[in-house]
């Protein structure tokens, strides 16, 4: 069952995803060739300790880290490790923070020094595709609406949209109801309604958009060795319209990155 958040609720599921936001950007000025995964990790559940909430993910069906970090044909869940990242990786890092009884919940596929111009592409495709897909999560459009418009706009590029994983839900648990796929039809699935909260993000393979999972229990890699990308957004449906409770712009701040993709779904660009 679709649990509606109330205007309070929403509120303190934003805290708890700029909570991540800003993990995510203290992250972003520390991957660099040389670095590894297991640092990082370690880093961020200090920075989200220090501001007063919990790793979401850390101890969750028994995860051991703070992070899901998912480098190049790995697509998610990925456990850091210490192997060092080299310059032309790419690496997915998911993050979850729990504050005051809610959750955020968001991830960006980073560059790792010069990457492949082919692989620049797939990021931009993916994290474009993203926000095509908030774009539909409005009142009156369904789940499928979502998924119809991230699906088609990736496979035009010839890219494979990953079918075994979702998005979801989000608020007292980490994964509520509704499932938010990335493929589907228009006109199908749940219909979304006012103070709905929901995790879109899209996984995109550079070739097949078959996977398969490591010995691990975890890590999910495209069955064909393809780079993989990864970006996600925690979403409200406030007076009808799609609102961010995440944002990337404390990894643009970071990185020196200008960029408006997300100004129409800002709290303060919206009006009843």
């Amino acid at each position: 069952m679709v649990k509606i958040k109330s205007a309070e609720e929403i509120e303190l599921i934003r805290e708890s995803a700029l909570v991540v936001s800003k993990t995510l950007g203290m992250i972003a000025s520390e991957i660099k060739p040389g670095v590894s995964p297991l640092y990082l990790d370690g880093l961020a559940e200090t920075f989200i300790r220090d501001h007063g909430a919990e790793p979401g993910f850390l101890g969750m069906y028994d995860f051991p880290n703070t992070l899901n970090m998912s480098p190049n044909a790995q697509v998610v869940h990925g456990i850091p490790n210490d192997t060092p990242l080299e310059d032309g990786d790419i690496i997915s890092v998911d993050c979850g923070a729990l504050k005051n009884g809610y959750y955020g919940d968001h991830a960006y596929t980073f560059e790792v020094g010069e990457v492949a111009p082919e692989t620049r592409k797939l990021l931009e495709v993916t994290k474009k595709s993203l926000y095509i897909g908030i774009r539909e999560f409005r009142l009156g459009n369904r789940v499928g609406d979502v998924g119809f418009a991230i699906q088609q706009y990736c496979e035009n590029h010839g890219y494979g949209v990953v079918r075994e994983l979702v998005g979801h839900g989000l608020g007292t648990e980490l994964h509520e109801s509704p499932e938010m796929p990335n493929y589907g039809k228009r006109g199908r699935g749940k219909k979304f309604a006012e103070g709905m909260v929901v995790a879109i993000e899209p996984m995109i393979n550079m070739g097949t958009r078959r996977i398969r999972q490591l010995r691990d229990g975890w890590t999910i890699l495209t069955a064909d060795g393809k780079p993989s990308a990864h970006f996600e957004h925690n979403v409200a449906i406030v007076n009808g319209k799609p609102q961010l409770l995440s944002t990337f712009q404390y990894i643009y701040d970071a990185l020196g990155i200008e960029s408006d993709e997300e100004e129409e779904f800002r709290q303060d660009k919206q009006t009843v």
